[in-house]
């Protein structure tokens, strides 16, 4: 049985009650919270693994919940939403969520989604591996980036995406590749939101050391190079 702490933010009360009617009888444990300021409060004491947050909240938006929470820590955090549009999925992953649900949802989804996040992030520390590309170094088992010196901190998707960059230099991966690697066979996420990772990556890579890590082969997807054709 799961034994991970789950939050979940809903205002809407039927919603919230049958999600965590059934999160219980996954054996997860779980928290609810109805208004963002609540969520925060609960996220600091509950500590969860994984966050279900709603946007459309009393008191702070769940765009304000996540943007604050992304100031201390990478837990995961699915997106739920009336909200299907391009413009609200990409401002919520620009805030820093891992995956988002558009409601009406099946609950068989909304579980598969919430395993697959779980899954790729249980990694194990015990051994710890390092992956280098000349100024950028990553480390596996405590999931710290740096670059030159430097700690960047990146979302957990970005790490996981980032990981895959870096175990496949100079190898090209598509979208499709990356869709498959980091939320798994048969998860319908646009080919826009790997293209929306991407730039998330090149402006905290890229752009700070003006070097091109990750580059854009047209047609096929992207690579990244370790830059011996310099």
């Amino acid at each position: 049985m799961a034994e991970e702490r789950i939050l979940i933010v809903e205002d809407d009360s039927g919603i919230s009650d049958f999600v965590n009617l059934e999160l219980k009888h996954e054996g997860f444990t779980t928290e609810v919270a109805a208004d963002g300021r609540v969520a925060l409060e609960k996220f600091e004491s509950f500590n969860p693994d994984l966050i279900l947050l709603d946007i459309m909240l009393p008191e702070l938006s769940g765009l304000e919940v996540l943007r604050r929470i992304r100031k201390t820590s990478n837990v995961p955090v699915i997106i739920l939403t009336a909200r299907g549009e391009t413009y609200d999925r990409v401002n919520g992953l620009d805030a820093g969520a891992d995956d988002y649900i558009p409601k009406p949802f099946e609950i068989e989804e909304l579980l598969a989604r919430m395993r697959a996040i779980l899954r790729r992030l249980s990694f194990n520390s015990a051994t710890p591996e390092i992956l280098k590309n000349r100024d950028l170094e990553m480390h596996i088992g405590s999931m710290k980036v740096t670059l030159k010196g430097e700690v960047i901190n990146l979302s957990k998707t970005e790490f996981l995406m980032l990981k895959l960059f870096m175990e496949n230099v100079n190898k090209v991966l598509s979208r499709d590749n990356l869709i498959d690697e980091i939320w798994g066979k048969n998860h319908f996420i646009d080919e826009n939101t790997i293209d929306v990772y991407v730039g998330y990556l090149r402006s905290k890579i890229d752009q700070e050391v003006h070097e091109e890590y990750i580059k854009t082969v047209r047609g096929a997807g992207f690579m990244m190079i370790d830059g011996s054709e310099k």
